[in-house]
């Protein structure tokens, strides 16, 4: 009797997971920050729309270009590296093979054995054999960086939306307030999630993630009150 077994491993979701995480948490700190800032400094109401708005609008453009720009040079840096490997396989095969046995002797496989199963890797794909065991580049981890930008603008809309909806239900005199606590509970959510879709501890995800927002929030409510206008 046949049966499969599949296993479903969180590593497959690091592609967008770390970016949907960033950009989530980014705009609710950023934006949330913004709005402490600004109502610290006892404008209206407008006035912290208007400022958190620019800093969504901001902010996920700001986010979508440097997860592009710093994700195409790890993918860059990948595709040089493949091709110098492809031309090297080209030019010393020999050594090449070689060079691959050795990375499984390294892990506690015996002579033989390494090399036996390097030349049938390299039989089959020569290239993603070199790739995963020499370079460290595998498909779950592959640099893709228009899933990135276009992952942390979103999700950097997402979580700015909730602290301008706060401002627009709580009382003019305490949009500061009512942001803040807000803000600490969907940061709290955000972590357990990020925490529970990576396979880790969710308190301790909740935890970082809301120190972290409660610090920013309180610097720029700082500044807000000690200038006493709007930044």
């Amino acid at each position: 009797m046949n049966i499969r077994h599949t296993e479903h491993h969180n590593m497959s979701r690091i592609g967008w997971l770390r970016a949907a995480v960033l950009g989530a948490n980014d705009g609710i700190v950023s934006t949330a920050s913004i709005i402490v800032g600004v109502a610290a400094a006892a404008p209206g109401v407008g006035e912290v729309l208007l400022a958190g708005t620019a800093g969504l609008v901001a902010g996920a453009m700001s986010m979508a270009a440097g997860e592009y720009v710093s994700v195409s040079s790890q993918s860059d840096t990948e595709a040089a590296d493949l091709a110098k490997e492809r031309q090297e396989l080209v030019d010393q095969p020999e050594e090449e093979l070689e060079e691959l046995a050795a990375t499984f002797t390294k892990r506690g496989v015996d002579g033989p054995t390494a090399l036996e199963v390097a030349k049938q890797l390299t039989l089959h794909d020569a290239l993603g054999a070199h790739a995963r065991e020499e370079l460290g580049i595998t498909e779950t981890c592959t640099a893709r960086p228009l899933q990135a930008a276009v992952t942390s603008a979103m999700t950097f809309v997402m979580g700015a939306a909730p602290p301008l909806i706060i401002v627009l239900i709580a009382p003019a005199d305490q949009i500061g307030l009512f942001v803040s606590v807000a803000t600490l509970g969907f940061l709290a959510l955000l972590g357990s999630l990020g925490a529970f879709a990576g396979g880790a501890g969710i308190i301790r995800g909740a935890m970082r993630v809301t120190l972290w927002g409660a610090v920013a929030m309180a610097a720029t409510a700082v500044v807000g009150s000690l200038f006493h206008a709007v930044v």
